[in-house]
């Protein structure tokens, strides 16, 4: 795997004696990895191609969803559902256990989402998500209806009892990733168009507070600020420049994972959550690294 260390902690996390795999090629936009801790399976997504994809060892590739609503971003939540950010849906929707799909939200104060981007569950069952407007305009993944109703781009809430969706963050300029700290008391949120990782402090009652700059992104290959997951030391992964980019908890780059092409999103899997999956625009990649993720229920 080529690597770039940045510090001398880096070689705690990344090796360049680690395989870097190729599990999948031919995406279009890939995104969305998910690993299913019961079954083994790692999800992902191809946007432009509208496919909910899965993947296993020994058992190959296969469809899930086809077409998807350009779906994007992916998570399970405490019942072990897939729950899914559905940019051109325009919704955030998530599969019952039966192969239902269910609605969870489409608008916030009767006005339609821009395009879900992200989303993660919290341990309390809340729903969080990112919305931006890139649905509404990149060609290729471009929703029906492209009228745009809400002038914000941020980050939504859904609460655990599932009724009321909250604007938690308003003013962000392109919100794209994000993930909670291991205690879940900091949620990062990055920023694509400036090229920058917030963080904010989580109060009990679902809102944040105390919002400020953790990180700035650099370089100058291809990838942006885009998926992001955080390990068991709090250390924050983030699509970037050259691959993905390692932050410590200070906001301190430890070093860069780089892979061919442009880095789009992330996923830790595995039985000892040590195994990152890294999609990019047209392949899924797997590596291990030296400390594990924080796993998804």
């Amino acid at each position: 795997m080529d690597i770039d260390a940045r510090t001398p902690e880096f070689a705690a996390i990344a090796s360049a004696d680690a395989p870097l795999d190729l599990i999948a090629h031919g995406l279009q936009f890939g995104e969305g990895p998910v690993w299913d801790r019961r079954s083994g399976w790692l999800y992902w997504v191809d946007i432009i191609g509208s496919t909910i994809w899965r993947w296993k060892a020994g058992a190959g590739r296969e469809v899930v969803m086809k077409p998807s609503g350009h779906a994007n971003g992916m998570t399970f939540d405490r019942e072990g559902r897939l729950t899914v950010a559905g940019w051109c849906n325009r919704t955030v929707f998530r599969f019952e256990h039966d192969g239902s799909l269910t609605t969870m939200a489409s608008t916030y104060e009767g006005r339609k989402f821009n395009s879900p981007n992200d989303i993660v569950v919290r341990s309390d069952r809340s729903v969080w998500w990112t919305d931006s407007a890139g649905g509404l305009g990149i060609p290729g993944m471009v929703a029906e209806d492209v009228q745009r109703y809400l002038d914000v781009q941020g980050v939504y809430r859904l609460a655990p009892d599932g009724r009321e969706v909250q604007l938690v963050i308003p003013d962000i300029s392109y919100p794209n990733g994000l993930a909670f700290s291991p205690d879940e008391s900091l949620l990062y949120v990055n920023d694509t168009r400036e090229a920058l990782i917030n963080v904010y402090d989580v109060r009990a009652d679902g809102s944040v507070a105390n919002g400020r700059v953790f990180h700035r992104m650099t370089g100058s290959e291809p990838g942006v600020a885009d998926g992001m997951k955080v390990d068991s030391r709090g250390n924050v992964y983030c699509t970037g420049p050259g691959g993905v980019h390692v932050i410590d908890t200070s906001g301190r780059l430890l070093g860069r994972i780089r892979i061919p092409g442009h880095a789009t999103n992330m996923a830790w899997g595995g039985d000892d959550w040590q195994t990152l999956y890294i999609t990019s625009y047209s392949s899924l990649y797997r590596t291990r690294l030296g400390i594990p993720g924080v796993a998804v229920w």
